[in-house]
């Protein structure tokens, strides 16, 4: 997974590129480069400790391509375990 100034990239196991705007995730959008890489990668999703936020395995990567309602956060499925 990397992060550039608007957008977060997942890679899939199966070789697809994930590009997902950071305004969908205000949490993300507002932080540092330094907080956006210091994430931890499991099954159930992706969690930023120092942030204290999580984006569950489930819903975006499947073609769902509208930004969450209201800010709140919509999950995110990474059809792989990634690796930082």
């Amino acid at each position: 997974m990397r992060f550039d100034d608007v957008t977060m990239w997942v890679e899939l196991i199966d070789g697809r590129v994930l590009g997902v705007p950071l305004a969908w995730f205000p949490f993300l959008l507002h932080a540092s480069p330094e907080q956006r890489a210091d994430f931890e990668l499991s099954y159930s999703g992706i969690h930023w400790d120092a942030l204290n936020e999580d984006i569950s395995t489930a819903g975006r990567a499947g073609g769902h391509d509208t930004p969450p309602k209201g800010g709140c956060l919509r999950p995110l499925r990474v059809a792989c375990q990634c690796h930082k």
